[in-house]
Parts: C-alpha cells; structure tokens; sequence
C-alpha cells in the first residue's frame, strides 16, 4: 500500500467559491482516503507539508488534440505514422506538467494510446478518446483541397494514419458503420462535425455537416453504447440543429445567440468553448503553415467568443474547459483561463476545467473533486486560483507538485 499525506493545505474544493485553511488530505493506493480539518495520522504515508499553498483537483482538458502535431493538418496524415506519435508524447508530457491530469481527445487518438497511458509507458493525462472524428464530405474533418478531382483519403475504416484526426463518412449507412467502427476501435465518446471550421480548407464556418437523417443515426449508434455525441459547431442554426437531435456537448459555439442558449439549457446540453485556440491561430498559424483560407476565416469566430461566454452565463448553460490547439500553440493551453477570467469569475472558470468537465465526463463521483474515494489526482499551487488565475498559467510554473492516480510524477518542493 502506498500513502500520501498532504497537511496544512489551504484546500480548494470547486464547489466552495472560497479556500478552506487547514485541512490535511490522505491518499491511499491511488485514491483519496481521507479529507479533514484535523490533523490524521498515518504513519506509513509520505508526508509532503504545503502549509502556505493550495491544494487542488487536477484539470480536465475537454477539447484537446494530443495527435495534432502541427498546426497544417492536412500535411500531418501523410507523416509517417512512427514519427507523428513520437511527436505526441512530448505534448503529453507537457499537458501533465501544467497539470492537466485529464484529457478529452476530440480526435485523432486512439485506443493504443490511451493504454499506453494507463501502463505507465509514456506520462501524461488519462485520455478519454474519440477515435477519429467523423465528417461529411467537403466538411471540417476532410484535409483534401480543392482539385480537379477529388482523390481518395488516406485511410479508410479497416486501416489507420497516425497523423489523421478524423475520417470522411457520408449517407446513413455509412454513417453508421464509421461510429461503430470507432466505437469498436475503443473510443469513449463519438466526434462528429455540425458545421465548417477554420482550419479546414473548403467548408464556410456557416455551412451545416451532416444532414438530420445522419446526425440522428450517430446519436442513436453512440447511445446504444451507452455513450454520448460531442459536435463541432459554431452558428446558432447549426447548435441548434444539433442538440435538437440528441447531442450532448457543443464544442466551440462562437456564434451562438440568446434564443438558442436557452434551447441549449433546456436540453441539458453543454458547451465546450477553446477561446485560446483562435488567439493561437491568429498570432501564429500563418508562420506554422496554415493556409491562407483558414487563416482569413479566424477573425469570424474569434471576435465573437468572449460574447457567448456572456450568452451562455445568462442562459445558464454549462460551460467546460478547452482548449484545441495544435501543433507548437500547445504550450498555450491554460492561457484559456487567462482569456475566460475577462468575462467570468475565476471561480466560474475553474469549475470548468474541475467539477464541470468531470459531469461532461460523467465522472464526477471521481474526478474533479478531492474527496473521499475520488481519484488521486492533485495539484500543489503556489498562490490563489480564486484570486489569480495566473498561479495556474505558463508550463506548470506555479504548480510545484502533480499527482495523478496517487502517483507524483512532479515535485518540486523541498524536501
């Protein structure tokens, strides 16, 4: 049995908008044993003091895209597929270290690489795969530019590309073959795309993906798995179009509008907003290689992300944490909080990326929180999240210690 002891913490539990002083927090064989205002004895454990710190869950990543190696992802999926996953643990490595515990892939990795997490053969967060996002024909996941005849992907169901994020399925029987397919292949929830993207070469922001016919069929598939839809979308036709049909999360949503906000909470449904992405792409994606189209199409989406945090604060949506980006930008990851903090309290942008994104994960009796029989996923923080977010931002400078699964693969505090 291996035990970890954490005493005279000031705690921070995301569903109290303040710290709490004093508390000492025990983990046991990977999970939180105990959690309490009292000094507790254990007299096997390590015992680490962070009197004058913070102690706190680790973050939760909805929207990442540990695979996506470059910003140009078109280029990406005729890499050999070696080189493309060693590309990969780095980004990883990284995430964990700034103290994302947990990841939600929205694309492109797969089973393999989810176990080869969970061995303990390369570090990083615990990954929660979409396998490969599934896309129409000319829509956000389809990389082919515009030509004189349009040549076949790269991959089909029965083979695979590392450097593919996602895969073009059209009709309903195709359709659903591909979310089996995925959800054969291993993936936690199924990635569809309800309408263009940015950087993609050939499909407007306003344009629709799938038709109804098949967006009901990728809910119905993913349902009878007891799993749920995740959907790119970004006008308010198109979020509406989607959560009508039974999806559940919405990533991105720039362009959503009061009336479909309240459709969006009524349905329960969630949104996943990736704010940082669009200041990533507009600094830096033409001197990483990304085409001029997408580059042009950045300023829609942009301008309008910091209103629709305001929109869908007021309709009561809930908001998780992501953050999308690509290639080099991933270093940027949790300047998200930075941006989110302009319109909500940092309380409010915290749950996103805590006890929020573990209810998208339903996972919330285990990740999220640090309470009795929660997963040993623990953050040290020099400094207050509630008071500045900025003790959570750059690559984990401020976060002397990280802990996930009970195991510390961080610690920089003195002995």
């Amino acid at each position: 049995m291996t035990a970890v002891l954490f005493k005279n913490a000031a705690l921070l539990d995301p569903t109290q908008p303040e710290l709490q002083e004093g508390f000492h927090v025990l983990v046991e064989d990977g999970k939180i044993r105990e959690v309490s205002d009292r000094p507790i004895t254990a007299s096997s454990a390590q015992v680490i003091d962070v009197a004058g710190k913070t102690l706190m869950p680790g973050l939760i990543d909805l929207h990442a895209h540990v695979m996506a190696t470059q910003l140009n992802l078109s280029s990406q999926g005729v890499l050999p597929d070696a080189l493309v996953m060693m590309r990969a643990v780095p980004i990883m490595s990284a995430m964990l270290r700034r103290g994302f515990t947990t990841v939600r892939d929205a694309g492109g990795a797969g089973w393999g690489l989810k176990c080869a997490v969970e061995e303990g053969v390369v570090a990083g967060p615990r990954l929660f795969i979409s396998g490969r996002a599934i896309s129409q024909t000319g829509g956000h996941g389809d990389p082919r530019p515009r030509s004189d005849h349009l040549r076949p992907m790269s991959f089909c169901g029965c083979c695979f590309r590392a450097g593919d994020i996602g895969r073009v399925a059209d009709g309903i029987e195709d359709v659903r073959k591909a979310v089996r397919q995925e959800l054969q292949m291993g993936a936690d929830q199924i990635k569809m795309m309800a309408s263009g993207g940015v950087a993609s070469p050939t499909d407007p922001i306003a344009s629709f993906g799938y038709s109804e016919d098949e967006i009901r069929v990728i809910v119905e598939e993913a349902a009878g798995r007891q799993t749920y839809v995740m959907a790119h979308s970004y006008t308010a036709d198109a979020i509406e179009r989607a959560v009508r049909l039974g999806v559940r999360t919405i990533e991105h949503g720039n362009l959503v509008d009061e009336r479909v906000a309240k459709i969006m909470a009524e349905k329960g449904a969630y949104v996943v907003p990736t704010l940082v992405t669009y200041e990533a792409l507009a600094n830096e994606g033409a001197d990483y290689g990304l085409p001029p189209d997408s580059v042009a199409k950045i300023a829609t989406v942009r301008t309008a992300g910091l209103q629709s945090l305001d929109i869908y604060k007021k309709a009561g949506v809930k908001m998780g944490f992501g953050s999308d980006l690509l290639g080099p930008s991933q270093r940027l990851q949790s300047d998200e909080f930075r941006i989110r903090a302009e319109v909500l309290s940092n309380w409010e942008v915290i749950q996103s990326a805590t006890t929020t994104a573990a209810e998208v994960l339903r996972m919330e009796d285990r990740l999220g929180r640090l309470v009795p029989g929660a997963t040993a996923d623990v953050l040290v923080v020099d400094g207050n999240p509630y008071r500045d977010v900025s003790c959570l931002l750059g690559q984990g400078d401020h976060i002397p210690l990280v802990m996930k699964d009970g195991v510390i693969h961080h610690n920089e505090l003195k002995a």
